[in-house]
């Protein structure tokens, strides 16, 4: 130990107090008892010095063991980069076609519009009829019983829903594309009609009119298997 500690503890040892010291004093080796007691505070004084050196050291090792760990458990060796989600790429209508006539060589623009037709009129008479069932087979399950439950509904109510005099103006193929193993084409169909609601047994109107024609602008999403098989309607949205 050195510095001014190492300095006083030398000189009280090796006779600097011993040289002060009275005769019959009753000190012990020539120590008195200021000697001792002085001694004694260098040896508390030593004791937490070195006390205190040794627990910096190991606060020291414990906060550099710690920071280490904290690191490895923070910042791992690598990170794992999620891949972007799979995002279905832009189908334009001309594009969509082409995949579809890929896959079914026998599909044309014209003959989809014309089964479009075929489809909207028998649906409207089973509508009309407050029976799905008849189309059942044109139907995907999912719309088959929203629309099976209006028709029930109606029926519950006693009221029917005619559709009369019905003059188709535009049916345009708008989107066409392929998911999931799947054909779609959605169609505009745009016409002018009768659309009223009666009561089933006094016929009274209960909500449209049987003389004024409306227009009736809707957009159908069909949906198939690739491939040359039957087209469903699976959809039904109105235009905006």
């Amino acid at each position: 130990m050195g510095g001014l500690a190492g300095g006083m503890l030398a000189n009280w040892l090796f006779g600097g107090s011993a040289a002060h010291a009275a005769p019959g004093s009753g000190g012990m080796g020539g120590f008195g008892l200021m000697d001792l007691i002085l001694l004694g505070g260098i040896g508390v004084l030593i004791y937490w010095f070195i006390t205190k050196r040794r627990r910096e050291q190991a606060a020291a090792l414990s906060g550099t063991h710690q920071s280490s760990m904290a690191g490895s458990a923070l910042q791992p060796p690598y990170y794992e980069v999620q891949p972007e989600p799979h995002k279905e790429p832009e189908w334009d209508l001309e594009k969509g076609i082409h995949y579809i006539e890929q896959q079914d060589p026998l599909f044309s623009e014209d003959r989809f519009k014309d089964q479009t037709m075929d489809f909207f009129f028998k649906i409207q008479g089973a509508w009309g009829d407050r029976d799905m069932s008849t189309v059942k087979h044109l139907l995907t399950e999912e719309i088959f019983g929203l629309l099976q439950e209006d028709a029930e509904k109606m029926r519950r109510d006693g009221l029917l829903n005619r559709i009369e005099n019905i003059a188709v103006r535009e049916v345009n193929i708008t989107e066409a594309w392929q998911e999931s193993g799947q054909d779609y084409i959605t169609v505009r169909i745009y016409a002018t009609l009768l659309d009223y609601t009666v009561n089933e047994k006094t016929g009274e109107i209960v909500s449209g009119s049987k003389v004024d024609p409306i227009k009736f602008e809707e957009y159908w999403t069909f949906m198939r298997p690739v491939g040359n098989n039957p087209w469903q309607l699976s959809a039904i949205s109105q235009a905006e």
